[in-house]
């Protein structure tokens, strides 16, 4: 299923956010930036939609998170994705001047906590470098 770049970023203004993957070795602290979208497990296939729509090699997990209210949750279905190519070479671009609303805001900020924030490894901070200097204009254009 071939899923239009507009359907994407609604679908994602709705149930995707910009985030962190935390971790930690040999006690330093770790921040990487990541793009997660995540649905009950019924539309699996339409996050597989949006991973193979974006020519992402990612896999779709499918996880079972009861929390700690005794609440029962459907299993939901997500795709993240952190790896630095990934993020400059489709992510980006894709949301580059295209979202609207608190989205927008979202994204905004994200770029600039990973230039900021010192806990985001030096490999990554160059995504909000390059954004800053108009580096995403021409390519947006491709996921237009």
């Amino acid at each position: 299923m071939k899923l239009s770049y507009e359907y994407i970023r609604g679908l994602t203004d709705g149930e995707g956010t910009f985030t962190f993957s935390t971790s930690s070795t040999n006690g330093i602290k770790r921040r990487v930036p990541a793009f997660s979208i995540r649905m009950a497990v019924r539309d699996k296939e339409l996050i597989e939609g949006v991973r193979d729509s974006l020519n992402l090699k990612n896999k779709v997990y499918v996880y079972n998170h009861q929390g700690k209210d005794g609440s029962i949750r459907q299993p939901q279905a997500m795709l993240i994705v952190r790896e630095f190519p990934a993020l400059r070479d489709v992510i980006i671009p894709v949301f580059y001047k295209k979202l609207k609303g608190n989205k927008r805001l979202q994204f905004e900020e994200w770029i600039n906590i990973i230039g900021l924030d010192p806990a985001v490894p030096r490999t990554f901070k160059i995504l909000c470098k390059i954004y800053k200097n108009g580096y995403f204009e021409e390519k947006a254009k491709r996921f237009e």
